[in-house]
């Protein structure tokens, strides 16, 4: 009796040093595969700001090998120097001793100081070698051209424009003003005016910024129209509507007379997709916007806020509100640079990135980000058919700005009334999307502009034209 007690204490004795060691092997697994880089990664690890003094921070380049941050070697302190200054502010963020690191100088921390282990028995030649130890380079999807170009574009406006390759999802320019000079001593001696400022100048307005749709979401509304047996719909657009006791206009209240869903997209009819949503309802409107990835979160490279859209609960008028890009809905401009990317590219959006490469300082590839697909949100009828429409809405509707010689474009125009919106002094903001050519697309965009008082096809198609024009004349031999 007394023996099997001895062995019924040696087996449980076992079993819980089993589940001990099991633990343990799963912590240290876990630590290896994801929780290493993401401490060593961290801004605030101490040993790796130490470790920062031995290391020559790896430099970040655009596609064509333009340096974008590098670190500069002196006898004091290695100097982190941007030298495009504030053109990729709201990317590559700041390296700073005082504020530590922001957007993708946080993010590749690890990788920046050569810490990721990528590189097979890496730790062991630093150990042997006795130059001072580099970092890896991160090679990004980012053409400095086009960039350059698009922050000409937005001048002194504020707003963002994001540009994307709508067959791989690869980032070709993002630029959100205002803007900062990343480079430490113009962020430290500005660093109060720059967090009290009321611009936000420090906000990545593409990525992290909402905002009102506008009638660029009538290419969700159409969609959803379109795959409910809703799209041959015909209505007597009489310049108003009253929904619910709610009256829905036209700009300059336009009649349109007897219109169908083409015409409407074509001309931007709010009496049209109002009236359009009740036959949608709201559970399918709001279900084609969650399957554009609209309330979705997915991982992207920088930080970004996820979009918002109401409930499937909403009244007749919220839902008449929603279908014109009004009501609760709130986008970014990156969501909906992707949403009509997903359009050129037959109905699948692709996850987006940024870092094409991560490459030691022979220029080695270590890790290479290939095309993934992130959402199928419409089938490739629906998305020709939108893109027919949005080819209408170019060359003889709203978006006559955004045409570019000899290349047929897509794109929807809108303009978003907001909470500095009124009738005398009009302060919506002005949308463009859209993607060319039109058949064989190679570039999708977005532009918004922050309280312009114009509307979308006046003030963001010609930014998108030239955007969309400057990186097809770039790339006509491919």
């Amino acid at each position: 009796m007394k023996m099997d007690t001895v062995n019924s204490r040696i087996l449980h004795s076992l079993v819980f040093a089993g589940i001990l060691f099991v633990v343990l092997i799963t912590s240290l697994t876990w630590f290896e595969l994801r929780g290493k880089n993401d401490i060593m990664g961290n801004a605030y690890n101490k040993r790796m700001i130490a470790a920062e003094e031995e290391i020559l921070r790896g430099s970040i380049i655009d596609r064509g090998s333009e340096i974008l941050a590098e670190t500069i070697a002196s006898e004091a302190s290695n100097i982190r120097n941007y030298p495009q200054k504030r053109l990729y502010a709201h990317i590559i963020g700041y390296h700073s001793s005082i504020y530590g690191k922001t957007l993708l100088e946080a993010k590749y921390n690890s990788e920046l100081l050569g810490k990721s282990n990528l590189e097979f028995l890496s730790v062991f030649k630093k150990m042997l070698s006795k130059d001072v130890a580099q970092g890896y380079n991160l090679r990004l999807t980012l053409s400095h051209t086009l960039q350059t170009v698009a922050r000409e574009q937005l001048g002194d406006r504020h707003g963002a424009v994001v540009a994307l390759d709508p067959r791989t999802g690869e980032i070709l320019a993002m630029v959100s003003t205002p803007d900062f000079n990343p480079n430490a001593s113009s962020l430290e001696e500005n660093w109060k005016s720059l967090i009290e400022n009321e611009n936000s100048p420090l906000l990545p307005r593409a990525t992290m910024g909402l905002y009102p749709a506008g009638s660029i979401f009538k290419v969700v509304t159409a969609a959803a129209a379109l795959e409910t047996g809703n799209g041959d719909y015909m209505t007597n657009d009489q310049g108003t509507t009253v929904i619910d006791g709610m009256t829905f206009s036209n700009a300059g209240q336009k009649a349109r007379g007897d219109i169908g869903l083409h015409q409407a997209m074509t001309v931007s009819s709010n009496v049209y997709f109002a009236e359009l949503s009740q036959k949608i309802g709201a559970g399918a409107l709001i279900a084609k916007a969650k399957d554009a990835g609209i309330t979705k979160s997915f991982d992207f490279d920088l930080p970004r806020t996820d979009s918002r859209i109401g409930d499937s609960g909403m009244g007749k008028t919220e839902l008449a509100a929603t279908a014109i890009g009004q009501g609760k809905l709130l986008v970014s401009p990156l969501q909906m640079a992707m949403l009509a990317a997903g359009v050129a590219n037959g109905g699948e959006i692709m996850q987006p990135y940024l870092v094409k490469t991560v490459e030691n300082a022979g220029g080695e590839v270590l890790r290479e980000t290939d095309p993934e697909s992130l959402y199928k949100w419409v089938t490739p009828e629906t998305a020709e058919l939108l893109k027919e429409m949005m080819v209408s809405v170019v060359e003889e509707g709203t978006g006559t700005k955004a045409q570019i010689s000899g290349v047929r474009v897509a794109g929807k125009t809108g303009t978003a009334q907001n909470e500095k919106s009124t009738e005398s002094d009009s302060k919506d903001h002005a949308w463009f999307i859209g993607f060319a050519p039109a058949e064989a697309p190679r570039i999708a965009v977005a532009v918004l502009l922050e309280y312009r008082g114009e509307g979308g096809g006046r003030a963001a198609a010609p930014v998108a034209a030239k955007v969309m024009s400057t990186w097809l004349k770039m790339t006509a031999t491919n």
